[in-house]
């Protein structure tokens, strides 16, 4: 199956595609924010660069994309028609690479979690997510 956009379009579609400050992250921190909590951002001193960083209770909060983290059984994690080796490459590194990063960050005393892109739509699971952040946050003290 090919491309429904052409080369140039579809190279404009994906350079527009941000690191931070993506819609998913922008909910889970309004959501979180209007909870109380209080939290820095994008903590370049950890390893991964979490989105969201407690650091009195160490712990480290990822919202991850569905498609650039292949989310499992996600309809999201969709595989592009075209250049099939480099995407199942890409996407292998960075599966590897978010694992490396919870690791290290486990290693170093620090709660990772993880919300995926199409739980942030939901309140219920962003409630779950403020409730595990507040049950991590009473252990680690």
């Amino acid at each position: 199956m090919t491309d429904v956009v052409n080369r140039e379009t579809r190279s404009r579609m994906m350079a527009g595609i941000r690191g931070k400050n993506t819609r998913p992250e922008m909910r889970v921190r309004r959501y979180l924010h209007a909870t109380g909590l209080r939290f820095r951002l994008h903590d370049r001193a950890l390893p991964g660069s979490p989105d969201l960083v407690f650091p009195a209770h160490r712990i480290a909060v990822f919202v991850h994309g569905c498609f650039w983290h292949r989310h499992p059984f996600c309809k999201y994690a969709t595989m592009p028609a075209e250049r099939r080796e480099f995407w199942l490459e890409k996407f292998g590194k960075n599966i590897v690479r978010d694992q490396r990063n919870l690791l290290a960050l486990g290693q170093a005393g620090w709660t990772p979690l993880v919300i995926w892109e199409c739980e942030t739509r939901s309140e219920e699971r962003l409630d779950e997510l403020y409730w595990q952040i507040r049950s991590e946050s009473i252990t680690n003290r």
